[in-house]
């Protein structure tokens, strides 16, 4: 089958009020989202009857704030731990996929193992875990130290964390659990298998204490975007969610992800990239930049000028003119390198102001802006998918539920009717409807390294 009769992948990348910073202002954002079930509640059942691949949270372990002074009018402060939140969801949804952000640095690979199987039952198959090594100075000091781990150490200690969490999934035989309660057998001992995993950041010896996933191992799913994170991602990952401005920039990493991958023995077509996508959608081109418009008058400047601060690691910019330029010579930060990359290329590119630039920043925080008819977002968002650009896109509606409504109502009839997108799921799980192959059960012996188990 060609690639222009492949359909793309849809996931619906919720964040409470929405993706604008100051889209909880708007008459079309539920502003007390980040404590409110019901609100999750309607956003996941009406993407899931839009037939999206899966939701996705994003998360941290520290409110997402460089500036004190500012964080009160905002809506970042405050909102559910998402595997809490997913496995409350699992349970009013039936087919959407759940994918949770969890970092490898502040915590450990058992908790996060036990953490993502139980979800995967509870849902029937469609957990997926979002693995990140965490960004900011904030998360460290949650977590006993005084500094963040440097960006090589991170992904270091991230690479053997997902060894070990995909060890501990593969503890039990598929079929390990007899429940023969004539025989007096609850499973086949020898179907349970302990890692004794010892590395050099953990050591851990297992077995884990719930059954193998339904899907064998929950998606994994990166968002790394630097080269450390490409590597990572070719190795490990089956979903990519990245940040892309243009055509061009979108194929090179498309390419030059998929081409690591053989390089660890995995077919291109087990990973899907799928960047982000911001869309203000309109019923007229004028209707959408009155909607944007709205939208971006609504953003304080101190905001805006935090926010950017963020994406540039933390620097103070509280000294330089906001109608002047980005300044130059600007060290890289230790935490988010593809997104400071992404923000002062853009900078640079188009000569923008401080204050051109955080308004920039406000809607999407890098990732791609779409804004116009549903007709025009779906040429665009049909370009990338078929010139080799995006194997998907993770939608970041500016305002919830009002944002996702609108690109239900008026995009996916577009996306449909072009033949790019499924009128129904093709399977029950996450990685069916993905597209993405169970992964076989692995034994491991005390003095052996994980093996395909052979039939």
């Amino acid at each position: 089958m060609s690639r222009a009769r492949k359909q793309l992948k849809l996931g619906a990348f919720v964040m409470a009020t929405g993706h604008h910073v100051a889209g909880w202002r708007h008459s079309g954002a539920q502003p007390d989202a980040g404590q409110n079930i019901a609100h999750y509640r309607q956003v996941a059942q009406a993407a899931e009857r839009a037939k999206f691949d899966a939701l996705f949270l994003a998360d941290g372990v520290a409110i997402r704030s460089h500036d004190e002074h500012t964080l009160h009018r905002t809506a970042r402060a405050a909102s559910f731990e998402p595997l809490t939140l997913l496995s409350a969801l699992s349970q009013v949804t039936e087919r959407i996929g759940l994918v949770a952000t969890v970092s490898t640095t502040y915590n450990e690979p058992y908790h996060v193992a036990r953490k993502f199987a139980s979800l995967d039952h509870l849902s029937n198959g469609r957990a997926g875990w979002n693995v990140v090594t965490s960004w900011s100075e904030q998360e460290a000091h949650n977590f006993n130290l005084d500094k963040h781990p440097e960006h090589g150490a991170r992904y270091e200690r991230a690479e053997e964390f997902v060894d070990v969490v995909r060890g501990l999934w593969d503890s039990w035989e598929d079929d390990a659990f007899l429940f023969d309660q004539e025989q007096g057998l609850l499973f086949d001992p020898d179907k349970l298998h302990a890692i004794h995993h010892r590395g050099k950041h953990f050591a851990v010896k297992g077995p884990l204490n719930v059954a193998r996933p339904v899907q064998g191992h929950p998606v994994i799913v990166q968002a790394g975007s630097s080269d450390t994170g490409q590597d990572l991602a070719a190795r490990t990952a089956e979903v990519i969610f990245t940040a892309q401005q243009s055509l061009a920039d979108a194929q090179a990493f498309y390419t030059s992800l998929k081409s690591r991958m053989d390089r660890y023995g995995r077919d291109p077509e087990q990973l899907k990239i799928m960047p982000g996508v911001f869309p203000v959608v309109g019923r007229s081109e004028s209707e959408a930049q009155e909607k944007y418009e709205e939208l971006q008058s609504l953003i304080h400047p101190s905001v805006g000028l935090s926010l950017l601060q963020q994406h540039l690691g933390g620097i103070d910019l509280s000294g330089y003119p906001l109608d002047g330029p980005l300044p130059d010579n600007l060290k890289e930060p230790n935490g988010t390198k593809s997104r400071f990359q992404l923000v002062t290329a853009l900078a640079r590119r188009e000569n923008l102001t401080l204050r051109q630039l955080y308004l920039r920043v406000a809607t999407a925080r890098g990732h791609w802006s779409l804004y116009g008819t549903a007709g025009s977002i779906v040429d665009q968002l049909e370009e990338w998918f078929t010139k080799g650009g995006a194997d998907g896109f993770n939608i970041m509606p500016p305002t919830l539920p009002g944002g996702l409504d609108d690109f239900i109502a008026l995009v996916l009839p577009e996306l449909r009717r072009r033949g790019l997108f499924r009128t129904e799921y093709e399977g029950a799980t996450l990685r069916e409807n993905l597209g993405l192959a169970r992964p076989p059960h692995r034994i491991y012996r005390q003095d052996e390294k994980w093996q395909p188990k052979v039939a």
